[in-house]
């Protein structure tokens, strides 16, 4: 990637309803709608074929005007727009990669502003969602983690990201014309700013409308959730989510990540990998991912590679390990490439897949643990994070 070739980014406008205060239906549950109808008049018997109706037009069909929702009455269509609304969040800019990685800036409620990136590959492409404002876990190697936390994200902002990244793509089927094989978004991963498990209704209830076979129709082999280890609610992304798990993972010692992940105060290492352990999907076929940032002098030594086999033995799982992405301030540097290569050999000699991420969209500050939204930003310097952190 050449980094000095000019940024594409375009300033995208996306008419928005006027804020009324009526329901929005997007984000709604099934049962949540069942009722919103049930309240307006609707008779319970007609709200299960009518739901179904609503659910295609918002995600399968993605339309946005109660008036395009052909097959239902026009006196239903008229109840409709007078009583909830179809609201999404609103895309601010739009930033586009040299590696075509895209970078969506979406302002939600109350004027705060999320990040959210989309990764073209050769076999897939990849949406990184948010699921806060901020993020409260601190961690010192992470750039939203300089940004305090401001509040939870609504199921809705959390699948309206994913419909917006549709809406750019292009990707709604167009009724009457044959639906192309393939998906360009075809992957959720939910990495991006903030704590999932820190917001686990939320995160379920959007996640289980991306899943809706009469929708979006993601499967559940298709989301990952990562974590940095909120042992109390990890059981539960396997029981009321059904999702792949990732482990923000990043040091073999409690004293080292303790400095890097403050949230192994609270929940250590033993603790973290016995829940993981127990952990109801894990399987050879639903393997647990660790993610592994790779930190000059601070975890990337052989002896943490072979720290790490033993702590994770039992537990099928891959590791990831990720090129630390630099951000201003940083207290932080990238491990050598050689050094990673040495790492990931000693794991993968221990019978691991061990694949060394490529960094995507740094040209646009959009690689992970850079993420970070503009009206936030208020960086703090090295010396403040390091002041802070120990200095790991």
């Amino acid at each position: 990637m050449d980094a000095t070739a000019p940024i594409t980014q375009d300033v995208m406008t996306i008419p928005r309803k006027v804020e009324t205060g009526l329901p929005n239906l997007v984000g709604m549950s099934r049962e949540q709608m069942k009722a919103a109808l049930i309240e307006r008049g609707i008779a319970e018997k007609q709200t299960k074929m009518r739901i179904s109706q609503i659910w295609a037009w918002l995600y399968h069909w993605g339309v946005r005007d109660f008036g395009e929702m052909t097959n239902l009455s026009k006196d239903f269509r008229a109840m409709l727009e007078e009583n909830f609304v179809i609201a999404l969040p609103e895309v601010v800019t739009r930033q586009v990669s040299d590696d075509g990685t895209r970078k969506y800036l979406i302002r939600i409620a109350g004027g705060h502003e999320v990040e959210v990136v989309y990764i073209p590959e050769k076999d897939r492409g990849t949406l990184c969602i948010s699921s806060q404002v901020g993020c409260t876990l601190t961690c010192s190697f992470c750039h939203t983690g300089t940004q305090k936390l401001v509040r939870n994200l609504t199921a809705a902002e959390i699948i309206g990201q994913v419909m917006l990244a549709r809406d750019d793509l292009g990707e709604w089927p167009v009724p009457g014309q044959p639906v192309e094989d393939g998906r360009l978004l075809s992957n959720v991963v939910l990495m991006g700013m903030g704590e999932p498990l820190y917001n686990f209704e939320n995160v379920r209830d959007a996640m289980k409308i991306a899943m809706d076979p009469e929708g979006i129709q993601l499967s559940r082999r298709r989301i990952t959730l990562s974590t940095s280890g909120v042992v109390p609610e990890i059981a539960r992304t396997a029981e009321e989510i059904g999702c792949l798990l990732a482990i923000s993972f990043h040091a073999t010692t409690d004293e080292v990540r303790d400095k890097l992940v403050p949230i192994n105060k609270k929940w250590n290492l033993e603790v973290l990998l016995q829940s993981l352990r127990d952990y109801p999907k894990v399987s050879n076929s639903e393997r647990i991912t660790f993610e592994y940032v790779m930190l000059h002098g601070v975890n990337d030594s052989d002896e943490d590679a072979h720290r790490l086999v033993k702590l994770i033995e039992g537990i099928p799982a891959k590791i990831n390990l990720i090129p630390f992405n630099e951000w201003p301030g940083a207290p932080y540097t990238r491990s050598s490439n050689n050094r990673i290569r040495a790492f990931a050999e000693i794991i993968h000699n221990a019978g691991y897949a061990s694949p060394i991420r490529k960094p995507r969209g740094e040209d646009i500050m959009a690689a992970c643990g850079q993420l970070k939204s503009e009206t936030e930003r208020a960086r703090k310097s090295r010396a403040q994070i390091e002041a802070e952190t120990g200095g790991a």
